[in-house]
């Protein structure tokens, strides 16, 4: 989910539910089709949000995420990320975590779950944000 307008949308009937989904709460939406997509897309724009499909081609989820994160620390910032996987196996959620990950969802998407999500990882962001700025 991003603020501005530029949108890249991938292909496959996941990506294009949970475009729609997102776009018809009012998001804006850009979806990349692979792992370096993502990165050179967040490296042009900003974004409030990452979901990130464990199971891309070229660069998963886990090494796009870490890479992300090995930015932030030279670079500061934390951009949230929330897994999208198919996994759903007792452990995935914790892996997910474990990599970097901030939530996880699994598919097939339910929206109520999604914006849950969406909503408790934006708000922690917000106050992880806020309480950065007043410690500068």
């Amino acid at each position: 989910m991003r603020r501005d307008s530029h949108r890249d949308f991938g292909r496959g009937p996941v990506r294009s539910l949970g475009g729609r989904l997102l776009e018809q709460a009012g998001h804006t939406v850009t979806i990349v089709a692979n792992g370096r997509k993502a990165l050179d897309t967040l490296g042009e724009h900003t974004f409030d949000l990452v979901l990130m499909d464990v199971q891309m081609p070229e660069m998963d989820g886990f090494e796009t995420t870490a890479i992300i994160r090995k930015r932030e620390s030279a670079e500061g910032g934390h951009m949230p990320i929330v897994a999208m996987t198919a996994y759903a196996m007792k452990g995935d959620r914790e892996h997910c975590l474990n990599a970097g990950m901030d939530d996880y969802v699994s598919k097939p998407i339910r929206s109520a779950e999604l914006f849950e999500v969406i909503d408790r990882v934006c708000r922690l962001s917000r106050r992880l944000k806020d309480y950065a700025e007043t410690r500068n």
